[in-house]
């Protein structure tokens, strides 16, 4: 495996699809991937699903997915700063799973080690709760 590469379209090359999923780093628009999120934009990948702290704004990072309509759903603990991310979330184009932050968090660092689920006492007695396995 080739650790460095030409460009992030090179880097992606082979890896996209169609209704995939992807986590993205980043804390508001500090240490997101902008070349990657470019090159996905270039590349047409759509019904993306996508887990990132927040959607971006309206015109960078995230947000340029959202823009071309590439992002089906947001796993994400924050999105007030994407006026279009409300404009399709209102309008029925987008889904939303929000988690607090420490949740989220410990979703992506579970699946990154192969844990398939686990317990967090974040969510119990609440409406997240309903009609679910206690």
């Amino acid at each position: 495996m080739r650790k460095i590469y030409g460009s992030a379209t090179e880097a992606l090359d082979g890896l996209l699809f169609d209704g995939m999923s992807i986590a993205s780093g980043g804390f508001g628009l500090c240490g997101i991937p902008e070349l990657l999120i470019d090159a996905m934009v270039a590349s047409g990948v759509k019904d993306i699903t996508i887990a990132s702290n927040n959607c971006g704004v309206d015109g960078f990072g995230l947000g340029k997915l959202l823009e071309t309509k590439q992002i089906k759903k947001m796993i994400s603990s924050y999105v007030g700063e994407n006026a279009e991310f409300m404009r399709q979330y209102l309008s029925g184009e987008l889904e939303l799973e929000f988690n607090p932050q420490g949740t989220l968090a410990e979703r992506m660092r579970a699946g990154g080690a192969g844990i398939p689920g686990f317990y967090t006492k974040t969510g119990v007695g609440t409406v997240i709760a309903e009609g679910k396995e206690h």
